[in-house]
Order: structure tokens, then sequence, then C-alpha cells
């Protein structure tokens, strides 16, 4: 017992402050929020209070998941982020028109998440790269072919490379943060994470309230994001490169990077939401799954980040290789 409680005080002190801080100041705003929505609850039950309860028990899993991914040693992280987008790859396959001859194909596809994630987590930068947008790019249409039926045939060779790119490959950026160097830059991975999810979350937050404020003209795609306006995005922008800048202290990085950054993850952000609207008004269904109530699927509430995530890496790879 005393070794496990030594360990755990390793652990807690080995943790930056700054981290710290942050955690603190989300569990504080999570336990505040319960109670404000338990109240309302109790005193005018209704479907918003329900709802906003579902919500708030969501973001609890996902307040845990990110101290886990952030704090623990990586190999917890690694086997988060693996089964997140294991799950996402569910998903997607299980609402996409595909063949039952396609079925070794997808197979392949479960079989290449942990491999993808093993090349994350060893940090192997070139097997990481191309394993799954050349080798797999290769073997799954072969593999189709080989399967003897051609009809449809085109359309799984577009269909499960794509979902595969969106659910397992831009994901998998994300532990590859823990393996980025920055000269006396203390927080590493986990201060680059956290800002990354920060800016994101926030992003679509601030693009949503300024369309609002600002009223439902000049929608930008009315067909897809309806409640998205010009000026509401342009002003997300700015917001969220302002605070791209006000939490810079996660980061190694200097004033105009923090803009620059904060603007792509903006972009990058509206764009990973769209592309998956998009997707379900063509499906026809309003979610992806049901493991987060009020939030639908993993990949209802990953569609920020998809784009942003390997873009944000690079970038910052390119970063760290200059410093």
């Amino acid at each position: 017992m005393t070794r496990r409680i030594e360990k755990m005080i390793r652990w807690y002190n080995s943790i930056p402050e700054e981290i710290k801080l942050v955690f603190l100041f989300v569990f504080a705003l999570l336990i505040l929020t319960s109670i404000i929505f338990y109240i309302l609850d109790k005193t005018i039950h209704n479907h918003l209070t329900s709802d906003l309860i579902k919500r708030n028990n969501s973001w609890w899993k996902i307040a845990i998941g990110v101290f886990i991914i952030g704090t623990f040693p990586r190999i917890y992280g690694t086997i988060i982020v693996a089964f997140i987008s294991f799950s996402t790859l569910r998903e997607m396959l299980s609402i996409s028109p595909l063949r039952a001859s396609d079925r070794l194909a997808i197979f392949l596809c479960y079989l290449a998440v942990p491999i993808q994630f093993h090349l994350a987590y060893v940090g192997f930068y070139n097997g990481f790269i191309i394993f799954i947008t050349l080798i797999m790019f290769i073997i799954i249409p072969i593999i189709l072919m080989l399967s003897g039926s051609t009809k449809g045939i085109g359309r799984s060779m577009s269909i499960i490379p794509s979902i595969l790119l969106v659910t397992v490959y831009m994901p998998s950026h994300l532990m590859m943060l823990f393996h980025l160097e920055f000269k006396d830059f203390l927080l590493g991975g986990t201060g680059l994470l956290l800002y990354v999810i920060i800016l994101a979350s926030f992003n679509d937050i601030f693009q949503y309230i300024w369309g609002k404020l600002l009223g439902n003209k000049k929608k930008m795609l009315p067909k897809i994001v309806p409640d998205r306006t010009y000026g509401g995005f342009l002003l997300g922008l700015i917001s969220t490169a302002g605070l791209a800048i006000l939490i810079r202290f996660l980061t190694p990085f200097t004033f105009w990077q923090a803009i620059l950054l904060g603007t792509v993850i903006g972009i990058c952000g509206f764009f990973g939401d769209a592309l998956l609207q998009a997707i379900k008004r063509d499906l026809k269904i309003r979610d992806t799954g049901s493991v987060l109530p009020g939030h639908g699927g993993f990949l209802d509430r990953l569609d920020s980040l998809i784009i942003a995530i390997p873009i944000y890496y690079h970038i910052i790879r390119y970063i760290a290789n200059l410093s």
C-alpha cells in the first residue's frame, strides 16, 4: 500500500503545474454545472434539463479521458485513443453502403488500427506516415478485386480507404504529438494535446454563438450546416485566434505562431464539422452513434478535430525542427 501511495505521489508531482491548473479548472467547472443541472432537473424537470444532464455526463467522460491521455503513462493514452479510433471506424463502416464481399477488406481495416497506433506509440514516423496512406491504400483495392465481385467495386474502393483515413490515420496523429521536442519546453505532448482540443472545442462554440448573435444572414453552406454564417465564421476565427494567444502558456509557440495555429485550427474545425454533416445528410442520419448521450457517437465529437489534428501536428513538427 505504501509503495502504491509513493508511486501515486511521484506521478502527481511529475505533472506540470500548468497542466494541473487547466484540469483543476475543467473539473471544477464540471462539478459546478453538474450541481446546477441537478437542481434544475429537480425543480423544473423537462426534456431540456434531462438533455443537459446527459450532455454534462458525456463531458465528464471526455474530460476524464483527456486527463488520462495527457497525464498517465503514454501506453494508457495510446490504448484509449486507439479504442476511440476503432469505435469511429466501426460507426462509419456500419452506416456506409458496403457489400457482403467487402468483409475481408473491412477486417483488414480493423486490423490496421493496432498497427497504426503501435507505430504512433513508438514514434516510427516514416512507417506511421505511409502505412495507411500508401500500404493500406494499395492492399484494400487489391483485396476487393480478388473477391471476384465487380458490382459496386468502384464505390467500395472509394469508401473504405476514405473511412480508414478519416477514422484511423487522422486521429492517430494525436499520439505523435508526444514525440515532438522543443528546447526548454517542459509540458511536452500534454500541453500540445490540450491546446488543440481546447481550441477546436471552443472554435465550434464561438462560430455557433457569433452566428446566432449576428442573425442567419449569408449562410456559408445552408444545405449542410445551416446554422453557420460568414460573419459567425470570421468572428469565430478571430475569437479562436485570441484564445490561442491566451492559452499559449501550454505551448512553446511565439505570439504569431499562436495566431497562425489558432486560425488554422478554426478553419479546419469548420470544414471537419461540415464534412461529417455532409456525410450524415447524404445517409439521412442524425448521429453516427449513441455512445455519448446528448452528443451522438465518437465521430460526432471528433468532427472538428478530424482535419485539424494532422495539419496541426505537421505545422508544429516543422516548427520543432526549426527550433
